[in-house]
């Protein structure tokens, strides 16, 4: 096989490139396809890589903001010559599977989300804001977007999904069938402790969409210890609201991560997310996850086996899940067990796989 990785943008980490990273040690000598590349912002252990640019990644100030180019990506990633690849496997939030194959290859595409600035565009303005008259032409264009988006999803030869929120939005926006493949997490940095403490935990940047806000409300009005991890421009909103009981930690080192899930009572997870890594920590650290019931957490929060799902994102319905919720009802040598379905080898596994059962003989 001779197979090329195409990645939306290398300016940045975070889950996306968790992903990539995990591709990359797959087929280590696969070059990487991207719009931009910031050598600075991004792990020493790229510079090893061979990844290879579009044009976009010569426009004036592209590396520091993204964002007001967002209409050059689809021309960027079309442009792009593939030539020499058999296997193309795109990791796509954005517009990257609007690479074109070359003749006889196979492409794959492992599909974190449908683009939201073309699907969900005040999702994505939630997410990252963009300047008030780009944000107008947008709108003007999201038909033209939507329609290009469909005709590069029907090109591609198989769909891989994060998760089963994901899965169902590839068929309802692109009419396309998708294999749910869970992203990789390193479960094996977590286990469960003898004696957790008292405390419940969000672990997350701390960004209106992730719902935080009601986190810090229902633990302040029902007065329970809340330990808050993360930075973020939403901070000074959320501390205005705390009440005594609640803490912010600030952003937690990797290596302290493992003792923070394995002290708390029950992690929170009040967002809308694709998937969401940090709950499946939690779960890996012997500890339950309370969980808005939709997206990713669908996959694995149920009130039997690993948790306590609620149904709207009102600051009354987590604190009705937060009184029903008994932490000893959960044993944690199972919660455990049950993390291991999303741990790094069964993605690297899974992966491989699919790959291979598709690739050109």
């Amino acid at each position: 096989m001779r197979v090329a990785l195409v990645h939306d943008w290398l300016n940045q980490r975070g889950g996306a490139e968790d992903v990539l990273e995990r591709m990359q040690a797959l087929y280590p000598t696969a070059p990487v396809y991207t719009s931009i590349y910031a050598p600075e912002k991004m792990p020493p252990a790229y510079r090893k890589w061979d990844i290879r640019t579009a044009f976009t990644n010569r426009l004036p100030g592209i590396h520091r903001r993204h964002q007001p180019y967002l209409l050059l990506y689809p021309l960027a990633f079309a442009g792009l010559n593939l030539a020499g690849h058999n296997v193309i496997l795109s990791n796509k939030s954005g517009f990257c599977m609007e690479v074109r194959k070359p003749e006889g290859a196979v492409h794959v595409c492992y599909c974190l989300t449908p683009t939201r600035y073309v699907w969900n565009l005040e999702d994505y303005v939630a997410r990252e804001p963009i300047p008030a008259a780009m944000l107008a032409v947008l709108r003007l264009l999201v038909p033209w977007l939507q329609r290009r988006e469909r005709a590069a999803a029907r090109r591609v030869d198989h769909f891989l999904a994060i998760s089963s929120a994901v899965q169902q939005r590839i068929a309802l926006h692109y009419g396309r069938e998708a294999t749910v493949l869970h992203p990789p997490v390193d479960t094996a940095r977590f286990a469960p402790i003898a004696a957790p403490g008292d405390y419940l935990l969000v672990v997350s940047r701390l960004v209106p969409y992730k719902r935080i806000d009601l986190a810090v409300r229902a633990c302040t009005n029902l007065q329970l210890p809340l330990v808050v991890a993360g930075e973020g421009r939403d901070l000074q909103r959320l501390q205005q609201m705390a009440g005594p009981t609640v803490k912010f930690i600030g952003r937690v080192p990797a290596a302290g991560l493992p003792a923070l899930l394995a002290g708390c009572r029950a992690f929170i997870f009040p967002g809308l997310e694709d998937f969401g890594i940090a709950p499946v920590q939690a779960l890996a650290s012997g500890r339950p996850v309370i969980a808005f019931a939709g997206g990713g957490a669908l996959d694995y929060v149920d009130a039997q086996h690993t948790g306590c799902l609620f149904h709207e994102q009102t600051v009354e319905a987590l604190e009705a899940a937060l009184r029903s919720m008994r932490p000893q009802d959960y044993a944690p040598a199972a919660l455990q067990r049950f993390a291991l379905q999303f741990d790094v080898s069964v993605f690297d596994e899974r992966l491989r796989a699919f790959i291979a059962k598709h690739a050109p003989a």
